[in-house]
């Protein structure tokens, strides 16, 4: 059997289910766009969308929930100067593309911008294969999706007694999109994603405590076999009795340890967002204008990378059809680069980073992290841990907040320990974690050589948008860092 290359694979497929069906073929999409260059504009495209989306949720050996949706539709987009007209329609058809085209081409003014050059012929974009283009749905039947989740409740159940509620819910989407720019590209992506998730209280003497575990990334829902629920599992049932024995977090300033994985969730936050091209652009990051200048201690190398296979945040193109890439943002503690969109890295002066993400056809692409973390240094983990003399080891996180501008975060550490003379001496709760993303990078002082990505589960929202993300680091030792707490 002869196969196409996988860019051209993906382009068919997309024009199968999103031009075919309705009327449409490239003489027409190239009509929309020349519609839109009638007026002076920087850039223009169409971006075509089908996702389908199934949920299923178990409780106390019940199906609580089961769900099925489809969403389609198109994007329609101008670009002058800082400026973007946008329009949307669920309508498939070569009409409302025109009425949407004629609607953004107004953006224009003499003037505002060049006028951009309309390719005659198409050309295809490149791009990765970095998964494989799977209708995750279709990869169990119902009642394999259900027995999945039985068996999960029961793993989390015969782990230990003292578990009394188990939660479990898997979702799985397959998502088809077609980008169609109007310099003349054509680009198309086919998007399995799933997801697991499991949820235990555990019960000791009148007190309950909860536990969280599951995982995923871009592939069916044959993954989830016995050995990768065992994680997820007692992933969920470690914590809720871990926190069964925890004690009032102490206060005050301290040494911080950070443990390997998700905890590169606070990287995400107080530094990724900070390194987002629309927030330098604008001056209103921390990090705005500070290209070579040392930002982080000696070390520290921090990379957005949409090039992993089947992980979570990785895609073969971006939103707008640019291939995804291995970007060094932060090298030994000097500051390289920032990620981009196509609009923002025009008005800099700079190249696209494959960053350009937005959630659906009903939302403006804008620069959004990937795969965002920290390379290993040379530590083991029982070395960083023995060498704090008071302190806090975090090893998981709950929710957070950052502020862009000045750069200071608040995370509230869902498990951690406090650290005597270099000995983990009980598990604390309520422990949170306060600081300001740049001086927190030139405080670590310990860089472990265990790096691990999360397992899966990370969704990024900015401005009203949500996306699939992936975080890491290995286990870092960040000094004179302040800790909320209870005691």
């Amino acid at each position: 059997m002869i196969s196409r290359e996988p860019t051209l694979e993906r382009l068919a497929l997309a024009q199968q289910v999103l031009i075919d069906p309705f009327g449409l073929d490239e003489a027409k999409l190239a009509g929309a766009l020349a519609l839109i260059g009638e007026h002076r504009i920087a850039d223009a495209d169409l971006y075509f969308q089908i996702t389908r989306h199934e949920g299923w949720s178990l409780e106390e050996g019940i199906v609580k929930s089961g769900s099925f949706s489809i969403d389609q539709g198109v994007g329609v987009r101008a670009v002058a100067g800082e400026k973007t007209a946008f329009a949307y329609s669920d309508d498939i058809s070569e009409a409302s593309l025109l009425d949407a085209a004629r609607t953004v081409r107004s953006i224009a003014a003499a003037g505002q911008s060049r006028r951009v050059k309309l390719a005659r012929a198409p050309k295809i974009a490149s791009s990765r294969a970095l998964y494989s283009p799977t209708d995750p749905i279709a990869t169990l039947d119902s009642a394999q999706k259900v027995a999945l989740l039985e068996k999960v409740e029961q793993m989390a159940r015969a782990r230990d007694p003292r578990i009394v509620q188990v939660m479990a819910g898997i979702a799985a989407e397959y998502d088809v999109v077609l980008i169609a720019r109007a310099d003349g590209t054509r680009a198309a992506d086919v998007r399995p994603l799933v997801r697991l998730s499991i949820t235990v209280i555990a019960e000791s003497n009148g007190r309950r405590e909860v536990g969280t575990g599951g995982g995923g990334g871009r592939f069916g829902l044959g993954w989830f076999q016995d050995e990768q629920l065992t994680l997820y599992v007692d992933q969920a049932v470690n914590a809720a009795l871990t926190n069964l024995e925890s004690r009032p977090a102490p206060a005050g300033e301290m040494t911080v340890v950070l443990g390997p994985g998700w905890p590169g969730v606070l990287l995400h936050e107080a530094v990724g967002h900070g390194l987002e091209g629309d927030f330098n652009r604008k001056g209103s990051s921390t990090f705005a204008g500070r290209i070579g200048q040392r930002v982080a201690a000696k070390g520290v190398t921090v990379l957005d990378d949409g090039t992993l296979p089947d992980r979570r945040g990785s895609l073969n193109v971006d939103d707008e059809g640019c291939a995804s890439q291995r970007n060094v943002l932060i090298e030994d503690g000097i500051l390289r680069g920032y990620i981009q969109d196509a609009m923002n890295a025009r008005l800099m002066g700079v190249k696209p980073t494959g960053n350009g993400r937005r959630e659906s056809y009903a939302h403006v692409p804008m620069p959004r992290m990937t795969n965002t973390y920290m390379l290993a240094g040379e530590r083991s983990r029982e070395e960083i841990v023995a060498s704090i003399r008071r302190g806090l080891y975090a090893t998981n996180f709950g929710g957070g907040q950052v502020d862009i501008t000045s750069g200071k975060f608040v995370f509230s550490a869902s498990e951690a320990y406090w650290v005597e003379n270099g000995k983990i001496q009980y598990p604390v709760k309520g422990a949170t974690i306060i600081g300001n993303g740049p001086e927190a990078l030139k405080r670590v002082s310990m860089i472990g050589n265990d790096l691990a990505l999360d397992s899966g589960v990370g969704v990024c929202g900015k401005d009203g948008q949500s996306v699939p993300v992936g975080v890491g680091q290995p286990t870092l030792r960040i000094d004179g860092m302040t800790v909320g707490g209870t005691a």
